[in-house]
């Protein structure tokens, strides 16, 4: 009886960490929006591995280079709106007052504290009922440190969750003389990620450069093409011909409600028709708009308009939910 009861809790054990036989890239995925950014402050090393723990498939990083030439875990070009920085380098904002990524060295970045995501001009926090604005010592860090977080902690527990990193703003980058897409292709490699097998997506706005990433520059990831507004949901063919998946905007699912049901639009199908996987952003319970319940949003979206997967703030309550059902 005791080794019957000790199999069946292995078995509970596997059905409910991702194992290293898994193929994320062929289920109902889980993705973890810059972290447990539900529950502590976005893309720091404490909301990743809080996010790890809740078993999600994916950890997104969006990548910013600093002005050595270090890509920095970080959701915006910019630093103001998650950082101390306009206390410790009030000097350091460009003509629009903001304060810039690229403009601080590494060593710089890891000297500044970051927050809940809060106002610049107001220092209103975002969302109020999150972490507190201010308090913590939390810090930013490159992606080569979030990678070896992840790979190590994929080698102490046998999971086996993935990456899923952005490109933040290209064309900023560019301008300003920076060739960050080649910076995070090498590092990809050289941490193991280069072909679809190895559980790693890489993602982006800007769909001349995610094109790029692979006709020009000839790189075998998977790749998501993000979008945002109306007239890219009309350009899913092309779309098609360089990425696997597409990461819609949640609405740009939703048609509207009639009777209590949520009518859809045809970008789920038309995308599958093609051959494109669906990861819309952003589920967050405490960020419901149309909805009444997060758990209204996870039926509608991930049940009954079959997308393939959802970036969340909230990884815990989606992993439940894909769970149960």
């Amino acid at each position: 009886m005791k080794s019957i009861s000790l199999f069946l809790i292995g078995l509970l054990l596997l059905s409910c960490n991702p194992s290293k036989k898994d193929n994320n890239m062929n289920t109902k995925i889980v993705i973890a929006h810059r972290g447990a950014s539900g529950y502590l402050p976005e893309h720091t090393m404490e909301a990743k591995a809080m996010a790890y723990a809740m078993n999600p498939h994916f950890l997104e990083q969006d990548l910013v280079l600093s002005k050595d030439n270090v890509p920095i875990v970080i959701h915006d070009i910019y630093l103001d709106d998650v950082t101390d920085v306009a206390t410790k380098f009030p000097g350091r904002k460009r003509k629009d007052n903001r304060f810039y990524v690229i403009d601080f060295t590494f060593t710089e970045l890891q000297m500044l504290k970051v927050t809940e995501r809060f106002n610049p001009e107001t220092g209103e926090q975002f969302y109020p009922n999150r972490y507190p604005k201010g308090k913590g010592n939390f810090r930013l860090h490159s992606f080569e440190e979030e990678i070896e977080l992840v790979q190590g902690l994929n080698k102490s527990t046998g999971k086996n969750i993935g990456i899923y990193p952005e490109i933040k703003d290209p064309a900023f980058h560019q301008k300003e003389g920076k060739k960050i897409t080649e910076i995070v292709l090498k590092i990809l490699a050289d941490y193991g990620y280069q072909t679809k097998k190895d559980n790693c997506i890489l993602q982006c706005f800007d769909a001349k450069e995610l094109e790029r990433i692979r006709l020009e520059l000839k790189s075998d990831l998977f790749l998501v093409q993000l979008m945002e507004f109306e007239e890219e949901t009309k350009q899913l063919e092309h779309f098609a011909t360089y990425a696997d998946g597409i990461g819609p905007w949640y609405k740009q699912v939703l048609e509207k409600k009639v009777g209590g049901k949520w009518l859809f639009t045809t970008l789920v199908s038309d995308a599958h028709k093609l051959g494109l996987k669906v990861h819309p952003y952003t589920f967050r319970a405490d960020s419901l708009d149309e909805f009444t319940t997060f758990d209204e949003m996870m039926e509608t979206l991930l049940m009954e308009a079959g997308v393939d997967g959802a970036f969340t703030d909230f990884s815990d309550l989606v992993v439940n939910f894909l769970k149960e059902k």
